[in-house]
This record gives structure tokens, sequence and C-alpha cells, in this order.
């Protein structure tokens, strides 16, 4: 049978992190590749508490039942108030949706908004799935500069200026792939620039709350004026990646079109997994949880980093980040190609990473990889970095 794909496929394949994983279920190799939480702080307990309660109670058939499509204003009420955490003190329960997943409100978002040719401005690097979600809509990825404050607002408005873009999509907290934190100062740059140009800007906030060093810093759109910020927020990476639920917050004409949207998809999302997390918040379980969590996180992070610094050739370098999930690193002044060289990793070293040139919407940045530190106990982080470290210290010897 041949089939007819529509063009807009054409160029697509499955996420790298997705293809990493079929190598990784073999079994017997070590995941530094997906950004998952450990398996051992997952609240099994809680949620199993709640589930059970929500099943017995008066309210399950109509639980059981469809929802609308922005999802149940009690749980959306009780996320307006979570986000008042990350400044954003004026949401009610009609400025949010429910989500499946952080990474569909970036969909909902595409969708809406973007037509074949369209320009969506992307920090360089930037996370893999938003590329991929952008291609699909036949719509054009354009990188924008970045350094330690966060992005180049002269690059910003220059490339606003010159590709007028309709969207800027960004993580400004604990990055994805690099795990950096752009800076208030930035943050209100980024707010300025945008609200003066008409870009829509898709803030992706997945980890704020996993700091475990420094001080937080208010979101974008705690900083928004114009209207043109939507927040994204997920309790895949805090509560359970498994639930599949997310949040965004916006103005209420773009949600609109988001719901709208939304309806073609799935309807709505999964009603019994979203009652557990509104349950989960209106407990008040999320912040101890979130503090039994970060220690162990913290630790992980600190052993990852000695460890990179112990084993890795000279010429390579990392972040250090001050929360999240991720590692960032380069090897400088070589021609190590960590795409070419990960199928050959994972088999030498029973270890695999995330290549960097996915995360750049140019394709750049053969040199680079992506580590994740929450995941992998302490014992594989030790063994995995060191199987790594003389792998490429070979490499950058030939």
């Amino acid at each position: 049978m041949k089939y007819n794909f529509s063009t807009r496929m054409s160029g697509l394949t499955g996420t790298a992190t997705r293809e990493i994983f079929k190598l990784i279920k073999r079994g017997g190799v070590i995941s530094f590749a997906g950004g998952l939480p450990a398996a051992d702080m997952l609240p099994a307990a809680e949620l199993s508490e709640i589930t059970a309660e929500i099943l017995n109670s008066p309210r399950v058939r109509e639980i059981l039942q469809y929802d609308i499509t922005e999802g149940s204003h009690e749980t959306r009420a009780e996320i307006a108030k979570y986000l008042g955490d990350f400044g954003i003190n004026n949401a009610g329960a009609d400025n949010i949706q429910i989500i499946s997943g952080g990474q569909q409100g970036i969909d909902l978002a595409c969708r809406a908004l973007l037509d074949k040719g369209d320009i969506v401005l992307v920090e360089s690097p930037t996370y893999l799935a938003a590329l991929q979600i952008i291609a699909s809509y036949e719509a054009k990825a354009v990188g924008v500069n970045a350094n330690a404050d966060g992005l180049d607002l002269n690059d910003l408005e220059e490339k606003i200026k010159l590709q007028k873009p309709k969207m800027l999509y960004a993580v400004p907290t604990f990055s994805n792939p690099t795990g950096g934190t752009y800076t208030l100062e930035n943050r209100k740059g980024i707010a300025r620039i945008t609200a003066k140009y008409n870009v829509v800007v898709v803030e992706d906030d997945p980890y704020a709350r996993l700091r475990f060093a420094g001080a937080a810093v208010p979101s974008i759109k705690s900083m928004d004026a114009a209207g043109n910020v939507v927040y994204l927020t997920s309790f895949s990476k805090v509560v359970s990646p498994g639930l599949r639920i997310g949040a965004a917050c916006g103005a209420p004409e773009l949600l609109r079109r988001m719901t709208v949207c939304k309806q073609g998809i799935d309807v709505h999302t999964n009603s019994l997994s979203a009652a557990v997390i509104g349950e989960f918040l209106k407990r008040g379980i999320i912040d101890p949880h979130v503090q039994k969590v970060l220690p162990l996180y913290k630790s992980k992070l600190k052993l990852m980093t000695e460890c990179l610094d112990k084993y890795m050739p000279d010429c390579y370098t990392h972040t250090n980040p001050e929360g999240g999930l991720f590692i960032w690193g380069s090897f400088q002044g070589t021609d190590i190609d960590t795409r070419a060289l990960l199928p050959e990793a994972v088999e030498a070293c029973k270890a695999a990473y995330v290549q960097g040139c996915v995360f750049y919407a140019d394709g750049s940045g053969k040199n680079t990889f992506r580590l994740n530190f929450s995941y992998p106990t302490e014992t594989d982080i030790e063994f995995g970095i060191k199987k790594l470290g003389d792998f490429f210290k070979l490499k950058t010897k030939n």
C-alpha cells in the first residue's frame, strides 16, 4: 500500500527523546535522555488515596461523564490560586484552560495562531518538541541568540522587525535544554518588546517549582500589561507525568480560540486526572511534596556536575543550573558530532544522552548534548558519566 501523506508531514520525524527511549527499552542502558522525575519520588500513596476518595464520592458520576472543554470550574479555580506562586495574582477560573500536559498548550497556541509560512521566534537552543510542533503547522522557527541573562534583547527586537513573527516561544525558568534562567530585567524587556510589536509570547514554565538555589523570579505573564502572554504550566514534573495534566493561562479571547482547537482534538482533558490534581492542590499537598523532592534532585545535580568535571575531557564545558532537570554541555574547539556518535556511545557506555542539534532551529550545535539528572540513580550517574567521559576522551584524542 502506498500512502499519500500530507505535505506538512514531509521532513517530520519522531522527537529524539522518543527515539532514544526505544534504545533504552532494550534494557541495560542508563538514561540521561528524558526529562523524567525520579520514580521513587512520585507521590503514589497520596494520589492513590485521593483517587479512591473521588471514585467513592457523590460526585463520581459527574467526573466520569463528559466535561466542558475548558475543564471543571473547581479545578480551574484551584489552578488559578496556584499560579500566584509564579506572580500571576489576577487570574481567575475563566483565565484557565486545563490541557493534556503542557505540551498540548504549545500545540493549541500554534494551531490557533499560525498559518503556513508564519515565523515563530525561539531561544537558541530551545525545547525540541516545540520545534516539531511549529514545523507541523508549516511555520518556520527562527532562533534568537541567548546570553547569561536570557534572550539577547537587541537580537530579539531586530528579528521581530526583520521577520515579523506571530509568536515567541520561550522557557524562561530552568530552560529546556540549557537549564538557564532569564533575569527579572530580561523578562521585563521581553514583555515590553513583544507588546510593542504585537507578538504573542508562549511562556512554557514546567520547571519553576524545582529550584534548589537562588531566588525565584516572577513569570513573564506576571508582567503582561497587553494581554499578549499565554502562560503554560504542567504538573508532569512536580506531581506525575502519567496523569497528563497541565494548564494554560491567558486572555479570554485567545483561550476561546484554543478551546475551539482542543474540541477537535480530544474534546476535553481526562476529567478524573484533572480532579485528582485539583484535590492535590486543594489539600495543600503540593508544597510538602516538592520540598521532599528538592533535596534529592539537588544532590543528584551536585553529583553529576562533580562527575562531569572529574571524568569528561578538558574541552568539555557545562552549565550549572539552579534547578530544573537538565545540564547542557559542549565540546569546545573540537569536531565532535554527538548525533553521529550517539548509537556508538549507547553501545559502548550503556548510557544515553540527547544530541544537542535537535534543540536548534537551524540544526547547529553538533558538539553539544543534554543530560538529565533527576531520573537516574546516584550509582548510575557515577557509573554512566565515567563511561561517557572515557568514551569522549578517546574521541577527542583522535
